[in-house]
């Protein structure tokens, strides 16, 4: 690309490569301020259904414009266009195959006459755009192509997405995604702008590490140009109009056509959204990191992200006086709620057998939270377990089925122990085959469970060691933080729960006896409450909160299909599934019934750490609850 090149109107580029004495290999960083577009050219026949995919993959396929039969021209989106010579260079397939490329589609132009041409958006348009906020675009700085990936099938060593399109009909293939590597402190305005951009793609649908596409090396892209990160730089990807490549590539037709990658058809569409306002919350994007081993970020909007600080301000509250702000970290709520919505398996662990002296020693925070949580990552379609000490799993078990009868969770979540019987059980427990590449969770929560001291013992908040009575459910925790894609919470009220390890120097200097019982046992995400009830309720308002937001459900499903706005019924059965205080009070005194008691006071009643459930735990619940369902 000349400078002269650069800034040339999009009607003189395209009499350019008419010309094709200038050599133009690719269309990155020109007609700035311009959309540019892929092109598919299929047979009539296919027409229909490929239209329908478009419509059912929005985000790689975001449809500009289809022609009728034998149109060259594109009118809405540029004046005397030519589609059989406007694109730099074309591919050329028969029967799926790519058998050519060439820099003119004249000589087809009798079997053209019986096809059509789809035009679609494409992220070259929205690079200017960045520029304009700061942003180095580096394929342009590198005078290069984008990278662009794909699934390739088969064995032949080569790097596998995840990632399928959605719809009916004779297309069925993998997404194609561009990456372009961005400054971590900038993530955030890359968001934001390109979100505002749905006919260029729209916003990332990953940042992070290549691996979790399942691409294992980005220095080699299937198509377009290795691009070089800048330090600091973290890999941004968007959803790529190459996927109509792959799309023709599945349907295997007779003869079919498409732009060369990188090499777009330029339009005379000034970019719509160049000066586009701020965009309102519940449309602004912003990023979070939650997870390190993979390098993986989340999304969702400021709207999403204020609503969970209230939620966390309000299971932050301290009636106990236990001076517990002193542990909290902002943001942990929403990181590991985060986490827990790109998860699919999660195991969470309760029990704190502070009661030694009693039969059961068990108390009443913990289990409730625990089931809370279950109930929603349930209905949001996770799968759940519980984990327990083994000397009381007969007794959670009838705790379980107490709680289906009684409409606090519709369905049994299924009870297991944990003894640690060897030095491979806890890799053995967490994967398949022990195997660390197939772990059976992606995420473990601990809730007011016992955790481990610096000294090997379990101490209550008095400061007896209760030991005896704690399986090593820790190891679980250890074990998982050294297998990648495996992420761990902790939630607690005093610091002697498991995971609360991360807040430990805190515990030591601020809580009672803290030098002894500060759990030595980090999770990812360390979430304080005043009642670890009140987190566990916390996690469910918060998952709710995030099934709703458009931004966070399109970045979790890959912008591919309609999960958004939910349907009516699926929005119900999660707004049913939310902690509300008729079923609290019915499972604490389902646990009354079993002998559990508080914690703090032994009272075999209706109370959880010294406070009874009317009027403090009733009253946060339902804070909680409105604040979840935007009531007033």
């Amino acid at each position: 690309m000349s400078e002269c090149q650069s800034v040339m109107s999009p009607s003189s580029l395209r009499a350019l490569i008419r010309d094709k004495s200038h050599c133009i290999e690719n269309t990155s960083g020109l007609a700035a301020g311009y959309q540019q577009a892929n092109v598919v050219i299929l047979h009539k026949s296919l027409a229909d259904d490929f239209e329908a995919f478009c419509h059912a993959n929005p985000s790689p396929l975001p449809l500009l414009y289809r022609s009728q039969p034998g149109e060259w021209g594109c009118p809405p989106l540029a004046a005397e266009a030519d589609i059989r010579v406007d694109c730099p260079q074309y591919c050329v397939f028969e029967d799926g195959l790519l058998v050519s490329r060439v820099s003119s589609l004249m000589p087809y132009t009798s079997q053209l006459l019986d096809m059509v041409s789809f035009y679609l958006g494409c992220s070259f348009s929205f690079e200017r755009t960045l520029r304009d906020a700061g942003v180095p675009v580096r394929n342009v700085e590198q005078n290069c192509n984008v990278s662009m990936f794909r699934v390739r099938q088969g064995n032949g060593g080569f790097w596998q997405t995840s990632i399928r399109c959605r719809g009916p009909g004779q297309f069925q293939c993998p997404m194609v995604v561009t990456m372009r590597p961005v400054p971590k402190e900038q993530l955030d305005i890359v968001a934001q702008v390109t979100h505002l951009t749905p006919l260029a793609h729209g916003g990332p649908i990953h940042i992070g590490d290549p691996a979790v596409l399942g691409i294992l090396n980005a220095s080699k892209p299937e198509y377009g140009d290795p691009v070089t990160p800048g330090p600091g730089d973290v890999p941004v990807f968007w959803a790529c109009g190459v996927t109509g490549v792959e799309a023709i590539r599945s349907c295997k037709p007779p003869l079919a056509f498409s732009h060369s990658p990188g090499c777009m058809f330029l339009t005379d569409q000034e970019d719509t959204f160049v000066s586009a306002p701020t965009p309102e919350p519940e449309q602004c994007p912003l990023t979070f990191s939650i997870s390190q081993q993979p390098l993986h970020y989340s999304v969702t909007s400021k709207a999403a992200v204020q609503r969970i600080r209230d939620l966390e301000e309000i299971i932050g509250e301290d009636p106990g006086q236990r001076g517990i702000r002193a542990l909290f970290i902002q943001d942990e709520l929403l990181r590991s709620c985060l986490s827990l919505s790109h998860s699919s398996s999660v195991l969470i662990t309760t029990g704190f057998p502070t009661h030694y002296m009693h039969d059961p020693p068990e108390e009443t925070d913990g289990p409730p939270g625990a089931i809370a949580m279950a109930a929603t990552l349930q209905a949001l379609g996770k799968e759940v377990v519980i984990v327990t000490d083994h000397r009381a799993l007969e007794m959670n078990c009838r705790i379980m089925e107490d709680a289906v009868k009684k409409g606090v969770i519709k369905t049994a979540v299924p009870l297991l122990s944990y003894q640690g019987n060897s030095p491979d059980s806890a890799l053995n427990f967490l994967c398949h085959d022990g195997d660390p590449n197939k772990p059976r969770f992606d995420h473990l929560v601990a809730i007011e469970r016992s955790g481990r001291a610096a000294d090997g013992n379990y101490y209550n908040m008095r400061g007896v060691n209760i030991k005896h009575l704690v399986d090593p459910i820790d190891d679980l925790f250890t074990t998982a933080s050294h297998i990648s894609g495996v992420n761990t919470t902790g939630i607690g009220d005093g610091g002697n729960e498991l995971g609360m390890g991360k807040v430990k120097e805190a515990v030591r200097e601020y809580m009672p006896n803290g030098s002894l019982i500060a759990c030595d046992v980090a999770a990812d995400f360390a979430i304080t409450a005043g009642v670890s009830n009140w987190g566990g309720y916390g996690v469910a308002c918060a998952l709710y909160i995030l099934s709703l937001c458009s931004v966070h459900q399109r970045y979790l499903h890959k912008g591919l299909g309609q999960p958004y706005p939910p349907a009516q019924d699926l929005k119900q059965a999660w707004a049913a599934s939310l902690p509300s205080v008729a079923k609290e009070e019915e499972m604490l005194s389902i646990l009354v019934q079993h002998g559990v008691r508080s914690g703090k006071t032994a009272t075999l009643g209706m109370e959880v750490d010294g406070l009874t459930f009317h009027p403090t735990h009733s009253d946060v619940i339902t804070r909680l609850r409105d604040s979840a369902l935007q009531r007033k």
